[in-house]
This record gives C-alpha cells, structure tokens and sequence, in this order.
C-alpha cells in the first residue's frame, strides 16, 4: 500500500499523559536509544490485506525512517493465547505495546493493570486506565462517501452492505454508507448481512453472491478478510465492490471502485514517532476523522466520475468536514 502523509491535526496525537510520570524518570536515558516496541495484531493476523497488515505497515515505515525496533504477536481467537502474547511482548522489554483492533481491549487491560509501570496504546477503542491511551475513527465519514459513490454509481439502485461481526464499531461503517448511499440516491435499496466473522473470505463471497442475486450491483463490506472474498465475488459476477481499510483495488482490479480508508497504518507511525521522541503520549484519546485526515476514500477507478458527480463529491465532502453534514447516530 502507498505511504499517504497526514497533517498536522493526525499528529496532534502527541503522546504523554498516560504512561505517567514513573515513565518519565526512565525515559531520558531511553530517548537516545532505538524505541523497542510490541504489537498484537487482530485476531485475523497477518494477510488480511487490510487492518492488521495496515498495523504492521505503520510499524515497518517506523523501523525504516526512525530507527525503532519491534515485534508482533498474531493471536488467533484464542482469548488465552492474547493473553500470552501480551505478556510475552511486556517480558522481552517493550517500551511501547500497541493493541490492534476493538477485539483486543480485555486483555490488553488486563496487562495494563498487571504492568501500571508500561505504556500501552490501544487502537479502535477507548480505555479509562491511566497506562492506556486510544487512538479511533470515524469510520462512518469515511463510509459516508464511499456511500455516496455507491449511489452515484449503481444502476440497479440496489447495493449491499457485508458486515464482519455484529458489533457498535461494524454498525459505525454501515450507518455512514447507507446515509451516503441515500444522499445522493433517497430511493436506493440497500441491502445488509453480517457474516459473524472477519476471517472467512468464503463466507464473504457466498454473502455477496446472494446480493448480487438480489439485484445488488455494488457491495460495500466492512468484514476483513472476510470482505476480500466479497470483493473477488464481485469481479467473478461483473458487478463492483468497495474495499474497507486500505485501497484494495489490488484485490480484485476488475471490480474495485474504490475504497474507504481507515489510515491505521499512518496513525499507528505517527503515534509511535511521537512517542520515540517524548517516552510519553500528550493526549489520553484521539479521534481521527475526514477533518483530520485519519478517514477519506481512495480514487474511484474503473467507472469514474463524472464533472458533475466528481463536484458533487467534494462539495459533500466538504460539508462534512465542516460539520454541516450530521451522520445519523
């Protein structure tokens, strides 16, 4: 995936209080050697060609431009396996230790409270204790306009959205893509499913051939790897997908118009920058939506735009980013 450079509003997650000020009396001597970090990826793991290879990315720009060292765990849904993985990156003396997805915030408290001495950063959820600080996003701007080409884009006016799991952060995509889809198409049907897991391409693609039955010319999944199976399933039908995450016109080039970007691997750089300069993080909790450039869309391929649909597009955009555009809760 292209290293995209974010402004300053993503870096104003500047790292510091949480860690506390015990981290601080250590962190003079550490801030002239290289920040040994540690990450758990989401359950998933590596090739899901979106949100946990995103993670990695950010950490391997990390390691090439700054120096720093770090490890991974890939933790499968074994809940004790997660267990173990964090305590083996807290052991192996992480300074840092980063927690990939919402699926991870149990444990990673768990270790928290076990290690209130380390710094932990937890991303796609927000904690209360004092060691953990979260990066998330809004997810449902970025979907809002994926949503808006969509509608822009399909002839039979019907779409479908693909869950992964049933769950608030999923609902967040499926509420701004559906408000999208109907900004600019208020008589679209859009249809819905959620597979019940993120790591089951073939379940993707059996979700988005029934769709695509149902008259469906563009699917929209928000499922991981998961969706990747939608997306191959789409290009078999001739119909479009959307990726999720990352650009992943890559997945299936016939079929994909574009992508709603969730920069996790710049947010996760930037957060691990910061803190390799300070030891520290500046603030508890951020949010990083279009405004600050944590969300967007990728550019919109094989299809196109047209002079008017492109206008169209930017001038919601911008409303949204001003405000004036409100994603139904």
């Amino acid at each position: 995936m292209r290293i995209r450079t974010l402004l300053v509003p993503l870096m104003a997650f500047v790292l510091a209080a949480a860690s506390g000020c015990s981290v601080m009396k250590n962190n003079e001597s550490k801030k002239t050697e290289p920040l040994r970090a540690g990450i758990l990826l989401s359950n998933v793991g590596l090739g899901d060609e979106s949100f946990s290879d995103a993670g990695i990315k950010g950490l391997i720009r990390a390691r090439e431009e700054l120096g720093i060292r770090f490890d991974y765990r890939e933790p499968g849904n074994d809940k004790a396996s997660q267990e173990q993985a964090l305590e083996e990156l807290a052991a192996q003396g992480s300074e840092l230790i980063i927690g990939l997805g919402f699926s991870a915030k149990e444990d990673l408290e768990k270790a928290a409270k076990k290690h209130p001495e380390l710094p932990y950063l937890l991303v796609d959820e927000v904690s209360d204790l004092p060691n953990v600080s979260s990066i998330t996003f809004k997810e449902d701007e970025g979907s809002f306009l994926v949503g808006v080409i969509a509608g822009m884009k399909s002839k039979t006016g019907v779409v479908g959205f693909i869950g992964g799991v049933d769950v608030p952060i999923i609902h967040k995509f499926q509420r701004g893509f559906e408000y999208g889809v109907r900004s600019v198409a208020p008589h679209a049907k859009v249809l819905s499913a959620y597979a019940g897991t993120f790591g089951d391409d073939k379940k993707g693609a059996e979700l988005a051939d029934g769709m695509f039955k149902a008259q469906a010319d563009v699917v929209f999944p928000a499922a991981g790897f998961t969706g990747v199976g939608a997306l191959k399933a789409a290009e078999q039908a001739g119909r479009y997908g959307i990726g999720v995450d990352t650009d992943q016109f890559f997945v299936a080039e016939k079929a994909v118009l574009t992508s709603m970007l969730k920069n996790v691997d710049v947010a996760v750089y930037q957060a691990v920058k910061e803190f390799s300069v300070n030891r520290a993080f500046a603030a508890k909790q951020v949010q990083l939506g279009l405004k600050e450039q944590g969300v967007d869309h990728a550019p919109v391929r094989l299809l196109g735009l047209s002079e008017e649909e492109a206008a169209r597009l930017e001038a919601l955009k911008k409303q949204l980013k001003e405000g004036s555009i409100t994603i139904p809760q």
